[in-house]
């Protein structure tokens, strides 16, 4: 009997905690590499919602004349400094190019292949870990203003509706209905009936990782310098001053993860679009599902520790410290919603780096090129949606048995 192969991943964001976790229950023998603890980086505050219906890219046509107008205001959901202008434009002209109507059906195609049963695989990690108490199954509410306001969302609605999402459209008495306290403002709703929230994604990234250990997996603070290669094979990787030999590497390390793949001539457009969170602990209001203000492209999302706002687009690299202007919006859009919540004991915000790419598309897969070498990364603002089915196509790829999942449209080489 051959010895089971062993996986090194390098991240320990819930990305590349459901990988291992997948890897290890098909027999893998798997180690997990972060500098961090499991789930300690972006994964521990992102907005907590499993939506397998968003299938649109961010990238719609006619996104070039909206890019302008967002960037004109210094409020606004996106937001460039103008030090990272350079850096941003290359990223930002692939961004526009992907709008085109018929590359956004093969994205939307993508994305519907990955996202597919999202919340059953989640469920399923749950389950075998005792911690099911972590998804709550209360849909999601989009406020709109008005049905003009509606309207300008109306492809992509279509998009998601296509593909199997069921949306029911609410006048103010069914907002009222779903969430009293709502504002004024916002008569138009979207409910989305059947997508769910996670009320921890600390817990749920740590339940995770005990769940890896639990079937022999290991997981190590260590800060990988390098992918280890022998010609053209990857073979380990380099970290702290050691090389740490594998049969396979899984690049999950998020945002930094195309920094490692530069070195092997692989270029990869992929940007940190940092967001933020608030957590009040005391808010004065809650509400049963997460609400999304579609003006303000924010998440006020219930969770076990009190409420979260989170949302906001910077672009500024890895390295850069937070900007507390942009946290405090975060305030702001709340208030826009509940105008009588208690702001005050919020919590220190916090910064992530959501690993964006301009297609939406994550890389996913083998490397043709190097062989020993996968990739898991770039999911973008839906790294929690997709962690899980991310994790079972990727062993199922691996160790078989083969998924019937095409990876094709996940691959590295489409940026070649």
């Amino acid at each position: 009997m051959e010895p089971p192969q062993h996986v090194i991943i390098v991240g320990a964001g819930i990305v590349g905690l459901c990988v291992g976790w997948h890897l290890a229950r098909g027999g893998a023998r798997v180690t997990l590499l972060d500098r961090d603890g499991p789930g300690e980086g972006t994964s521990s505050g992102n907005a907590g919602a499993i939506s397998a219906g968003s299938v649109a890219p961010l990238a719609m046509p006619g996104v070039l004349k909206q890019v302008p107008s967002m960037l004109l205001d210094p409020k606004g959901a996106l937001h460039i400094p103008a030090r990272y202008w350079p850096a941003a434009l290359p990223w930002l002209w692939r961004f526009v190019l992907s709008a085109k109507p018929e590359r956004v059906r093969e994205i939307a195609a993508g994305m519907a292949t990955l996202l597919r049963g999202a919340e059953d695989r989640h469920r399923e990690i749950l389950a075998a870990e005792g911690a099911l108490d972590l998804i709550q199954e209360h849909g999601q509410l989009y406020l709109y203003r008005d049905a003009e306001h509606l309207k300008k969302d109306d492809a992509a609605w279509a998009l998601r509706r296509e593909y199997g999402q069921v949306t029911q459209v609410l006048d103010r008495a069914g907002v009222l209905a779903l969430e009293p306290g709502v504002a004024e403002a916002y008569r138009v709703g979207v409910f989305l009936p059947d997508q769910s929230h996670c009320v921890n994604p600390l817990r749920h990234a740590r339940t995770v990782a005990r769940g890896i250990e639990r079937m022999g997996g290991t997981i190590r603070r260590a800060t990988v310098e390098a992918l280890a290669t022998d010609g053209p094979r990857v073979v380990g990787v380099r970290a702290g001053g050691e090389t740490l030999p594998a049969d396979r590497v899984v690049l999950a390390a998020g945002a930094w993860s195309a920094r490692l793949l530069a070195p092997l001539g692989i270029h990869i457009p992929l940007e940190s679009q940092r967001g933020y969170h608030v957590m009040l602990p005391d808010p004065g209001v809650m509400p049963t599902r997460p609400l999304v203000p579609a003006d303000r492209k924010a998440f006020i999302t219930p969770m076990e520790g009190g409420l979260r706002i989170a949302g906001t687009v910077e672009f500024g690299g890895t390295e850069a410290p937070p900007t507390p202007a942009r946290a405090a919006l975060l305030l702001e859009d709340l208030r826009k919603v509940y105008p009588q919540a208690r702001t005050e004991g919020a919590q220190p915000h916090w910064m992530g780096h959501r690993p964006c790419l301009p297609d939406t598309l994550p890389v996913m897969g083998p490397v043709a090129a190097h062989p020993g070498l996968w990739c898991a990364f770039g999911h973008g603002h839906l790294g929690l949606t997709a962690s899980a089915p991310t994790g079972a196509l990727i062993a199922g790829a691996m160790l078989g048995p083969t998924p019937n999942t095409d990876l094709s449209p996940f691959a590295a080489e489409r940026f070649a």
